[in-house]
C-alpha cells in the first residue's frame, strides 16, 4: 500500500515543474516514503530513487527520507542484506538531493543522539557531510556550522583517561577525533591551494582557526597521552594534536607566532567569538604550550635561540591556568609543564624581579592549593616537589620574597612548616659562606623571623592545629641559638631575643598549660563516659567530633597530649640553650672562667 501511495504521488509530480511543487506534495511524499521504509519495501524504494524520471522529485523532496534511512542504519538489528540496500539508498540521496537541505538534515541527525550513539552517528555521517559541503558555494559558513555542531557533540563524550580506556574507546571519541581530521583536511588543503585573499577565504580561515582552538580545549586539554616509547605512534590524541597544530600552520597561524603573541594587547585572532572568550582562549593556549613543550609535538618549529628564562616566563601564565582547574589530568599537565620549564634553569639564577610578574607568585600559591586541597596523593606530593624545585631556582632575594608571601597567604600549618624549614636551610648556607647573605642574616632575617616566631592568636592559638608550624619554628630557633653566638650575632637573633620571648616563648608556655589542662579534662570526661558506656562528643583541634566511642576518644586525646609534650620538651631545650649561651657570654664579658 505504501509503495502504491508513493508511486501515485510521484506520478502526479512528474508532470509538474519543480517550482510548482506544493507543500502538500512534500508532506505526502515524506509520509509515503517513511512508510515504505518502516514496512520494509526497501527494494521498491531504491528502484524509485534510481529512476531517472524521478530525478527532479528526489532532488527536491528526497532529503526528507535521509532521517529514517540513517536511523535504520544506526539500528544494529537490521539484516546485512537490508543494510546494503539502506546504504545504497543513502548514497543516492546524498548524491541527488538539494545540498542545502541535506546539510541541515545531516546536522540535525548528528545533534539527535546521546551517549555511545553520538560517535556512531558521527562516524556514519562525516563522509556524506563532507560530500554535501563540497557541493555548496558558501563553504565557509557551512564548514563553520558543521565543525561547531560536531565539536559540540564530541564535547559531550567522556575523555578516556588510562591506556586501557584509550584502547577500549568505549564511547568512540578516539575514532571520532581521527575521522574529524580526515573530514577537515580537504578544506584546509583547499585553502592552501587557493591563494586569493578573498573575503570567503578569510571567513574559512576564521572558522578553521576557531575549530582548532576549540579542539585544543576539548578534548586535548584533559586528554592523556601514551608514553612515546610505548605505542606513541598509535596514540590517537597525539595524532589529533599533531594534526591540529599542523592545521594552524597551514592556515597561516604557526604556533610559535601564536603562543608568543598571546597575552599582548594586540592579538592577531581577535575575531574569535568564544563564550567567556578570555577563559576559552587561556585554556586553549595552555593546552598548546603543554603539547609543544612537554609532549614535544612540532617543537622543531620553535626558534632554538630562545633562553630557558624566556620560556619559563612565557609558560608561567599557562601553568597558572592548569593549576586553577580541578581535573586530575589538567593539574598533572600543569605540574609537568612547570617541571619541564624549571629543569632548564640553573639553581639560584631566577632573579627576584621575576616575582613582580603576577604568575610568578600565583603559581606557587596554586601549588600550595594543590598540596593542601587536592584529594589525590600523587598530585599533592608532586606539587610539593615542584614548589621545592621552584624555590631552588630563585636567587636569595627571590627566595626571601616568596617565603614572606607564602607565610602570609598559605594559612596551613604544614605548608608554613615546610617554608620555615627552607628558611633554616638558607640561613645554614649563609652562615657557612665566608660572605654572609644579607637576606638571611641581620635585619632582613629578623623581619622574616617576625613572621615565623609568633603565635597568630597569642596564648589562645590552637596549638594542635598549628603544631607543625610551632615545631618547625622551635627547631629553627634552637638551630639559631646553637649556631650563632651572642658576640657574633650574625643573624640578629640575640638583639631580638626579648621580643621573641614576649611574642613567642611566653605565650607558648601559657598556651601549652591551657591546652594540656583542657585535654586532661576531656580525658577525664571520656573515662567517665567509658564507664557508663555512653557516646559523647569531644573537641579536638577546634572541631567537635561527635558520637565517638570512648576508647577511640581516649586515643585521640592522648595523641593530642603527646603532641603538647613534644612541643614542651623542645621548648624547654630551646630555653635551656638560651640560658647556657647567655650565661656563657656574660661570663666571657666579665672575665669569669
Amino acid at each position: 500500500m505504501a509503495v502504491e501511495e508513493l508511486q501515485s504521488i510521484i506520478k502526479r509530480c512528474q508532470i509538474l515543474g519543480e517550482q510548482d511543487f506544493k507543500e502538500d506534495d512534500f508532506g505526502l511524499f515524506q509520509l509515503a516514503g517513511q512508510r515504505c521504509i518502516e514496512e520494509g519495501h526497501t527494494d521498491q524504494l531504491l528502484e524509485i530513487i534510481q529512476n531517472e524520471k524521478n530525478k527532479v522529485i528526489i532532488k527536491n523532496m528526497g532529503w526528507n527520507l535521509v532521517g529514517p534511512v540513517v536511523r535504520c542504519l544506526l539500528c544494529k538489528d537490521k539484516e546485512d542484506s537490508k543494510r546494503k540496500v539502506y546504504f545504497l539508498i543513502f548514497d543516492l540521496l546524498v548524491k541527488l538531493c538539494n545540498p542545502k537541505e541535506l546539510l541541515l538534515g545531516l546536522l540535525e541527525l548528528i545533534e539527535e543522539p546521546s551517549g555511545k550513539q553520538i560517535s556512531q552517528s558521527i562516524l556514519l555521517l562525516l563522509q556524506p557531510l563532507q560530500t554535501v559541503i563540497q557541493k555548496l558555494h558558501n563553504k565557509a559558513y557551512s564548514i563553520g556550522l558543521a565543525l561547531s555542531t560536531l565539536w559540540n557533540q564530541l564535547s559531550l563524550l567522556p575523555v578516556p583517561y588510562s591506556k586501557e580506556q584509550i584502547q577500549m574507546d568505549d564511547y568512540g571519541l578516539c575514532q571520532c577525533c581521527k575521522a574529524l581530521i580526515e573530514f577537515t583536511k580537504p578544506f584546509v588543503e583547499e585553502l592552501i591551494d587557493n591563494k586569493e585573499n578573498s573575503l570567503e577565504n578569510e571567513k574559512l580561515k576564521d572558522e578553521l582557526l576557531k575549530f582548532c582552538f576549540k579542539s585544543l580545549k576539548c578534548p586535548l586539554l584533559t586528554a592523556q597521552f601514551l608514553e612515546q616509547s610505548e605505542e606513541g605512534g598509535n596514540d590517537p590524541f597525539r595524532y589529533f594534536a599533531s594534526e591540529i597544530i599542523g592545521f594552524l600552520s597551514a592556515i597561516g597561524h604557526p604556533f610559535p607566532k601564536m603562543i608568543f603573541n598571546h597575552g599582548r594587547k594586540k592579538r592577531t585572532w581577535n575575531y574569535l567569538e568564544f563564550e567567556e572568550e578570555d577563559k576559552q582562549l587561556a585554556d586553549s593556549m595552555a593546552s598548546l604550550a603543554y603539547l609543544v613543550f612537554v609532549q614535544g609535538i612540532h617543537i622543531d618549529q620553535l626558534p632554538m635561540v630562545l633562553s630557558p628564562l624566556y620560556l619559563l616566563q612565557f609558560n608561567m601564565g599557562h601553568i597558572e591556568v592548569f593549576l586553577q582547574r580541578t581535573e586530575e589530568s589538567v593539574i598533572s599537565k600543569g605540574l609537568e609543564l612547570l617541571e619541564n620549564s624549571l629543569l632548564r634553569i640553573e639553581d639560584n639564577s631566577l632573579l627576584y624581579q621575576y616575582l613582580e610578574i603576577k604568575s610568578f607568585l600565583t603559581v606557587p600559591q596554586g601549588l600550595v592549593k594543590v598540596m593542601t586541597l587536592c584529594p589525590i596523593e600523587t598530585l599533592r606530593k608532586k606539587s610539593l616537589a615542584m614548589l621545592q624545585l621552584y624555590i631552588n631556582k630563585l636567587d636569595s632575594q627571590g627566595k626571601y620574597t616568596l617565603f614572606r608571601c607564602l607565610l602570609n597567604t598559605s594559612n596551613h600549618s604544614g605548608v608554613e612548616a615546610f617554608i620555615i624549614q627552607n628558611i633554616k636551610n638558607q640561613i645554614d648556607m649563609s652562615l657557612k659562606r665566608t660572605r654572609n647573605n644579607k637576606w638571611f642574616t641581620g635585619p632582613q632575617l629578623i623581619s622574616l623571623l617576625d613572621l615565623v616566631l609568633f603565635l597568630p592568636e597569642g596564648a589562645e592559638t590552637d596549638l594542635l592545629q598549628n603544631s607543625d608550624r610551632i615545631m618547625a619554628s622551635l627547631n629553627l630557633l634552637r638551630y639559631l641559638v646553637i649556631k650563632d653566638n651572642e658576640n657574633d650575632n650574625q643573624t640578629g637573633l640575640w638583639t631580638e631575643l626579648g621580643n621573641i620571648e614576649n611574642n613567642f616563648l611566653k605565650p607558648l608556655h601559657i598556651g601549652l598549660n591551657m591546652s594540656k589542662a583542657h585535654y586532661e579534662a576531656e580525658i577525664k570526661n571520656s573515662q567517665e563516659a567509658q564507664k557508663s558506656k555512653d557516646l559523647c562528643s569531644i573537641t579536638v583541634g577546634g572541631e567537635e567530633i561527635p558520637n565517638m566511642p570512648p576508647e577511640m576518644q581516649l586515643k585521640v586525646l592522648h595523641s593530642a597530649l603527646f603532641t603538647f609534650d613534644l612541643i614542651e620538651s623542645v621548648l624547654a631545650r630551646v630555653e635551656e640553650l638560651i640560658e647556657i649561651k647567655t650565661k656563657s657570654t656574660s661570663e666571657e664579658n666579665t672575665g669569669i672562667k
